[in-house]
Parts: C-alpha cells; sequence; structure tokens
C-alpha cells in the first residue's frame, strides 16, 4: 500500500509524442503544486522512466510511436503495480480505453481537458479511486466489449471466491450503481456497502471501480443492453 509523505503531492510522469502537449501539462500542474517529475516522448521512454522515478501518476497518451501507450501501461504497472495511469486521448469513447481500463488503467482524460480538471484528476487516482464514474465506465464498455476480441485481463477472474451477497454487489457495479445507490437498492448502510466493496476488490485483484465494471461484462455478469441500470447510469 502506498505511504505517501504528509502534504506531498502526487509525482507525476508525462508521455505524450508531442512536446506542445507535454509542456503545456507540465506548466499547468506545477503551477498547481503538483510536481512533474519527468517526461517520455514514447512508450519504451515511459517505461524506462517509471522504473527509475516511480511516479505515483503517469499521463499516458494512447498512439505513439515505437511503443503505444496500451503496452506501455500493462508492463508499468506489471513493474511497479502502486502507479496510477490516466489515458490521455482525443476521443471521449476511444475504442483503446477499453483495453486499458482492462489491463490496470485507473481512467482517461481528453487532451482538451481544463487545467482545473486535470489537475484534480491527478490527484483523485493518486488516492487510488478511478477517474471515471461507475455509469461511464458502462456505458464505454456497453460500446466496445462485444466488439473487441477476447484477450488475457490482467484480474483475476475466479468469482467462485464471492460470497452471494458480494456477487450481487459486483453485478450492481457493473451496472453502473453508486455505493449511495448499492445502498439503498440492497437496504444496507453505505459503510457497509464499502466493506463488501472492498472484500470484492480484494479477492479479485482489483484496482478500483472501473476494472470491476470491465470484469462484470467480461466473466457476463452484465451484458451489453441489460436495462437493469440505475437512473444515473443513464445520465
Amino acid at each position: 500500500m502506498r505511504t505517501p509523505e504528509a502534504d506531498r503531492g502526487p509525482r507525476v510522469l508525462v508521455v505524450d509524442d508531442q512536446t506542445l502537449i507535454r509542456t503545456g501539462f507540465r506548466l499547468i500542474l506545477t503551477a498547481r503544486g503538483i510536481d512533474v517529475v519527468g517526461e517520455a516522448a514514447d512508450g519504451a521512454e515511459a517505461v524506462s522512466l517509471a522504473r527509475e522515478l516511480t511516479p505515483d501518476v503517469v499521463l499516458m497518451d494512447i498512439r505513439m510511436p515505437n511503443m503505444d501507450g496500451l503496452e506501455a501501461t500493462s508492463r508499468i504497472l506489471q513493474h511497479t503495480p502502486d502507479c496510477r495511469v490516466l489515458m490521455l486521448t482525443t476521443f471521449d469513447l476511444d475504442r483503446y480505453v477499453y483495453k486499458a481500463l482492462s489491463i490496470g488503467a485507473s481512467g482517461f482524460l481528453l487532451k482538451d481537458v481544463t487545467p482545473e480538471h486535470l489537475a484534480a484528476a491527478v490527484r483523485l487516482v493518486n488516492t487510488g479511486d478511478a477517474l471515471l464514474a461507475p455509469s461511464i465506465t458502462r456505458r464505454l464498455v456497453e460500446r466496445f466489449a462485444t466488439e473487441i476480441p477476447a484477450h488475457s485481463p490482467v484480474v483475476h477472474t475466479d468469482l467462485a471466491t464471492l460470497t452471494p451477497r458480494e456477487l450481487e454487489v459486483l453485478t450492481l457495479l457493473g451496472r453502473g450503481l453508486s455505493n449511495t445507490e448499492l445502498a439503498d437498492r440492497l437496504t444496507l448502510s453505505e459503510a457497509t456497502v464499502k466493506s463488501h466493496v472492498a472484500r470484492i476488490f480484494a479477492k479479485l485483484t482489483l484496482r478500483d471501480r472501473a476494472q470491476a465494471v470491465v470484469l462484470a461484462y467480461e466473466t457476463g455478469l452484465v451484458r451489453p443492453g441489460d436495462s437493469n441500470t440505475s437512473r444515473s447510469a443513464e445520465q
């Protein structure tokens, strides 16, 4: 478990093949008290720097020469599992983002993100949370889950380790329900729901809610077009 020093902001590695984007992100983050410890112009350089610098958060472009962001993300998380990766993309429903989430990325950002949102996103994922709301992740997965060939996800998928209640919670997570909505649906306290979610993550080696949604689809707990979703999932 990560044990950051008190009052220390996240240490960030910026990865993009465009110099202007890297420079812009560095200026935005440093102006808001976030330390940019390095920059990389391609995936191979990102993997090398991540091992050397051990950043808390990596801002990772998807499409780059030499090694793309997906392969770089996979290698970084294998070597430094506590690192958080935010994918940078031009399109908000880029099919590559689905693959990135299944690998273990903690969310994605559009490259035209506002300065305030960029800094907030970096701080959010550094706490161990996912950037994407479950409902947005659900829509993303629904769009691409049936189009992408089966691959080998990083997460452990033996659902037999879950209790019936945990399996129910995971299914509802996959349908886009928040903790508050889960508590209401299951007539539980939010504290109890959080405990269930934490145990699910531990048993299945999930990093965050985004990956839980991906897993729910990949294991068939939730299927594209499933109508049993919360109202917030349709917003």
